[in-house]
């Protein structure tokens, strides 16, 4: 890489219990939009991604799926990298917590923690959630026993075990002074304010391990414990540079600028990592930044609840509404995922306010400036830059004062900051052609005078593409390539092609190819009718529903499912036939909060083996956040009787 000191961005690496959404996206697509920017700014780069596969629950996710763990994690991998791919989002490395790399460092550290004196032994006693993989002491617990977590609220589970602990309550003073001598090191500056109060208020010990599941690295010496995920997956960050092997790659790389959601900077990325560095001797990350949520109707949007899209299917649906081909759509969703956030805040996601951007800034702003400038250059200047007719000074002191601009929003991570500055310069060259009005110069017979302004408009074009780039790669080279530019702005070195007037006059421009199509009504109703009959291809005759045996049951017995969180195990009777029966209702129901219930079961199912466990039939149940509730009749009904 050379000797010079890259700009090493990073985000999370993404739990593979399911598949990506526009929150990760959201994240990965903002570190690549910074990745693309400093590459402008002729700055050496390294983006790095990844998945965090070391968690119990993905363990168990794989066991309920009755697949490999290893199998599994290799998919949901696979499918984050097609996916950024899809999204023309360009990593430089992709990290997995299951690599060889990985393993290697972890436990490195792990060893150097310890011969410091930070990772002794002791006993955990305390609540647990699996789903977070996160411990709780007593006083944050409530009498419902339930996660504090407001997103998750699923049972904990009471652990008491041998575990290895890591003295962070050493590095409380140490964490503040560092905050305090670098002002900058953590934003937005409120979540820091967070951080403050939340190291104040007494940092405890952590527990860096767990009883081996049969998953996860272990901990070096003793195999019948694996070293806990979060330490795990801090790791990720300078486990990448080679570090401690390849030291001059590692100098080369480290520190980074870390990018991540707001549920996990306060406690993770600005607390414990930073002392876990601290104790090992290593420098702290350059800086931290943690953004906001996509909320729904006012809540949190999850993988959990299912209310967030997955970032292809978005770009599909923005096709499919306004008619843009499929890379330019994954472009304009690029644009709305970082205009549409107030990064640092939560933020509302809906589609409708997605397609209302889409049509203002896009297909009216900046589509229909370009294609009207064009059809007025191939009208007035023979399809070709006309020459400037002075230079103008106003627009020059405007694409001069955006440029700065933009450097400072992106120095803040105010990343829809900078798509606000370049709409500075969108909007006044809209408002600078009305007012100009070429077309009537040109009848009036100042037809330098028009093409000057029409050049002016070029340029200001020209300039707001090499802007865009970082967020939108592919319809700005289509936007270079009508102007006649035979190069990609994201490839352009941003000092030398930001000054106004590189725009050659003489060039040849392309007949305008409107890029966004406007989403209408029609469109939007011709879509929605066929997604209607999609729906409606799923209908089934009562014949087909005649074929279904549905009967009430009662649960005779029932007992978890070995090694799994949501498995229970089923005896049911379903009138003179006892079955069994695998049901993910572990989360909601207990063994005992089940046996003696009627319930309602599908009993001519194929049967199905799962987790060992022959499964002869399928209860019914409802879905509510995630769980399932049992349906069960108003009152008791002999077992055995039917369901029409």
């Amino acid at each position: 890489m050379g000797s010079e000191k890259a700009y090493y961005i990073t985000t999370p690496i993404y739990y593979v219990n399911s598949s990506p959404h526009i929150g990760s996206t959201l994240t990965t697509l903002a570190a690549d939009m910074l990745a693309r920017y400093q590459r402008m700014q002729g700055r050496k780069v390294w983006f790095l991604t990844g998945t965090d596969e070391n968690a119990i629950k993905v363990h168990r996710a794989a066991q309920e799926r009755g697949v490999p763990t290893q199998q599994f994690v290799d998919e949901l991998a696979t499918e984050f990298q097609q996916a950024w791919k899809t999204m023309h989002i360009e990593y430089d490395d992709f990290i997995r917590t299951t690599e060889p790399r990985h393993v290697r460092v972890v436990q490195e550290f792990f060893r150097r923690m310890q011969e410091n004196g930070d990772i002794y032994k002791g006993i955990y006693e305390g609540w647990y959630c699996v789903s977070d993989e996160t411990f709780f002491a007593p006083s944050d617990v409530g009498e419902d026993r339930l996660c504090p977590n407001a997103e998750c609220r699923r049972p904990l589970q009471w652990v008491q075990e041998e575990d290895y602990f890591f003295r962070l309550s050493a590095y409380g003073d140490r964490l503040l002074r560092y905050i305090d001598e670098h002002p900058d090191w953590l934003e937005p500056e409120f979540r820091k304010n967070e951080v403050i109060a939340f190291i104040k208020q007494g940092l405890r010990d952590q527990s860096v391990t767990r009883a081996n599941p049969g998953w996860g690295i272990p901990v070096p010496g003793e195999p019948d414990k694996v070293i806990y995920v979060w330490f795990d997956a801090l790791i990720n960050y300078v486990s990448a540079t080679g570090w401690p092997d390849d030291m001059e790659r590692y100098q080369q790389l480290w520190p980074a600028v870390h990018l991540m959601g707001k549920e996990i900077f306060v406690r993770f990325h600005a607390t414990l990592w930073p002392a876990m560095l601290m104790s090992v001797g290593l420098p702290v990350p350059e800086r931290i930044f943690g953004h906001g949520w996509w909320t729904i109707g006012g809540e949190k949007g999850s993988k959990s609840k299912g209310n967030l899209p997955h970032p292809v299917q978005l770009a599909k649906d923005i096709a499919a509404w306004s008619g843009a081909e499929f890379d330019i759509a994954v472009d304009a969703e690029r644009y709305l995922l970082i205009r549409e956030m107030q990064f640092g805040l939560d933020s509302e996601f809906s589609e409708e306010s997605f397609r209302k951007r889409y049509n203002s800034d896009l297909a009216n702003d900046l589509g229909n400036l370009l294609n009207r400038t064009l059809n007025m250059v191939w009208r007035y200047a023979e399809g070709r830059v006309p020459q400037p007719l002075e230079h103008n000074a106003e627009l020059a002191q405007l694409a001069e004062d955006i440029d700065k601009g933009i450097a400072e929003e992106v120095y803040r991570f105010r990343l829809n900051g900078v798509l606000e500055q370049i709409w500075r310069m969108v909007s006044r060259l809209n408002k600078y052609l009305d007012e100009q009005a070429p077309w009537s110069l040109y009848r009036n017979g100042e037809v330098e005078r028009a093409q000057g302004v029409l050049y002016d408009v070029l340029e200001g074009i020209r300039l707001c593409a090499l802007w865009l780039a970082p967020t939108m790669p592919v319809a700005t080279a289509r936007i270079w390539e009508q102007l006649g530019i035979g190069t990609q702005p994201v490839q352009a070195n941003w000092q030398a092609e930001s000054a106004w007037g590189r725009l050659q006059p003489g060039t040849s421009v392309q007949q305008p190819q409107p890029l966004f199509p406007r989403i209408t009504e029609e469109a939007l109703s011709v879509t929605t009718e066929k997604e209607t009959e999609m729906e409606q291809s799923n209908l089934i005759t009562i014949q087909d529903f005649q074929k279904l045996e549905i009967k009430i049951a009662e649960v005779k017995s029932a007992e978890p499912v070995p090694n799994t969180s949501k498995l229970l195990k089923l005896t049911v009777d379903i009138g003179g036939e006892e079955r069994t029966l695998v049901a993910g209702i572990a989360e909601t129901y207990s063994p005992q909060d089940v046996i003696g219930k009627q319930i309602v079961v599908l009993t001519n199912l194929q049967p199905a083996t799962i987790r060992g466990v022959q499964s002869q039939g399928m209860l019914l149940a409802a879905e509510v956040d995630g769980k399932a509730i049992l349906l069960t009749p108003e009152k008791p009904v002999p077992v055995g009787s039917k369901v029409r």
